[in-house]
C-alpha cells in the first residue's frame, strides 16, 4: 500500500504557475505515476503520467504547458503548470499504480 499526500494548489490567475508535488510514503522506485484531474460536473482525466522509467505522456490539452516529473530518492511527484488557464481548474490527484491521494484544489481565475 502506498499513502500519498498532494501540496501545493491554490488560486491563481490565468497565465500564471503553480507546482504540484506529492510524497509517496514508501519507495515509488518502480511504480508509474501521474497526475490526474477532475472538474465539477466532468470525469476524472489523466493530465500526465510518468512510469519508473521517467518516460512521460500528458494530455493533449496540457503539452507544453505542463510538466511531469519525479525524485525516486525523495518518493516524490511533481507537476508543473505553466500558462495557466481557467479550464484548468480541478481538484489534481496523485497517483501511484492504483493508489490515490486526497486531491488538491487548483484554481484559475480570468
Amino acid at each position: 500500500q502506498v499513502q500519498l499526500v498532494e501540496s501545493g494548489g491554490g488560486l491563481v490567475q490565468a497565465g500564471g504557475s503553480l507546482r504540484l508535488s506529492c510524497a509517496a510514503s514508501r519507495s515509488i522506485l518502480s511504480i508509474t505515476m501521474g497526475w490526474w484531474r477532475q472538474a465539477p460536473g466532468k470525469p476524472r482525466e489523466l493530465v500526465a503520467a510518468i512510469t519508473s522509467g521517467g518516460s512521460t505522456t500528458y494530455a493533449d490539452s496540457v503539452k507544453g504547458r505542463f510538466a511531469i516529473s519525479r525524485d525516486n530518492v525523495k518518493n516524490t511527484l511533481s507537476l508543473q503548470m505553466n500558462t495557466l488557464k481557467p479550464e484548468d481548474t480541478a481538484v489534481y490527484y496523485c497517483t501511484a499504480h492504483t493508489f490515490w491521494g486526497q486531491g488538491t484544489q487548483v484554481t484559475v481565475s480570468s
